[in-house]
């Protein structure tokens, strides 16, 4: 019996939250997933996905979301008992409902806090409850999408102004985000490898956060220059990958050249061999 089974067999007598605890300390994350994905349907979807028109559209909305594909279902967002029909909507047993638009970014905010910070400090933020846009407005309510810059788009920045201060924003952000994405993939591959770059790794880490501060700031100026800073900073970061390179490409051909001369030196011994024999 292996460890993750002894681990399952004992969720009986723990609390939910020790239960998901453990589980996420013994799966990886793809095995997380999975679970997730396998798990049975809470009484939510199971009720409201046989409802017509409105109160059953969130279900095939919500299958398609990253919520779902994360395993976040109905009551992650609006409280109750996923496990009984009647308590569902108890707000006796933490039923929250829908938000109203005031409240929606606080209702976003319980799971995504950084996010929260940052939409508040920006001028849409600044525009909550006179007209300006909220979390709902961008990414939707049910059909959540990943967070990327596909979102800045003309079709949804339209809703409310002219798209070209969007665009510009779009456009300084793209490119560093192209950066972003190509480093990364240089400190994966290096990383299945075994080689030991995790202080690189690190540094990403902190220069993507501070990327991602930018997503709700519609300051033209500061999204160009804090871009333009960013892209310095994972350039020194390219730098040092570049010389991990350099190294490995020296070692590589060292090595070639030492094969060669192995192969040749065999190769002689062979005729001198030959010649005595």
């Amino acid at each position: 019996m292996t460890m993750t089974t002894v681990r399952v067999t004992t969720l009986a007598n723990l609390s939910l939250v020790a239960a998901c605890a453990l589980l996420i300390a013994a799966l990886t994350p793809q095995a997380v997933l999975a679970a997730a994905a396998e798990q049975p349907e809470t009484v939510c979807i199971q009720c409201h996905s046989t409802l017509p028109d409105q109160l059953g559209a969130p279900v095939n909305l919500w299958r398609k979301s990253i919520h779902a594909e994360n395993g976040i279902s109905c009551n992650s967002c609006h409280g109750g008992d996923p496990r009984i029909a009647d308590q569902a909507m108890s707000p006796a047993h933490g039923f929250l409902g829908a938000p109203k638009d005031p409240d929606v970014p606080a209702f976003c905010g319980r799971c995504h806090p950084g996010v929260l910070k940052d939409y508040l400090a920006s001028k849409h933020g600044k525009a909550l409850g006179k007209g300006g846009p909220t979390c709902f407005t961008c990414h939707s309510n049910h059909l959540v999408l990943k967070a990327s810059l596909d979102l800045i788009n003309e079709k949804t920045c339209t809703q409310c102004h002219d798209f070209e201060r969007a665009r510009t924003i779009k456009a300084a952000m793209m490119q560093t985000e192209g950066y972003v994405l190509s480093i990364d993939r240089r400190i994966t591959d290096y990383q299945n490898r075994g080689i030991d770059v995790e202080r690189l790794a690190k540094s990403l880490f902190s220069v993507r956060n501070r990327f991602h501060t930018l997503f709700h700031d519609v300051d033209v100026t500061r999204v160009k220059s804090e871009s333009a800073q960013i892209n310095a900073d994972l350039g020194k970061i390219d730098q040092e990958l570049k010389g991990i390179e350099s190294v490995m490409h020296q070692r590589k051909l060292a090595g070639g050249i030492v094969v060669a001369f192995l192969l040749g030196l065999a190769g002689l011994l062979h005729l001198l061999k030959k010649t005595f024999d």
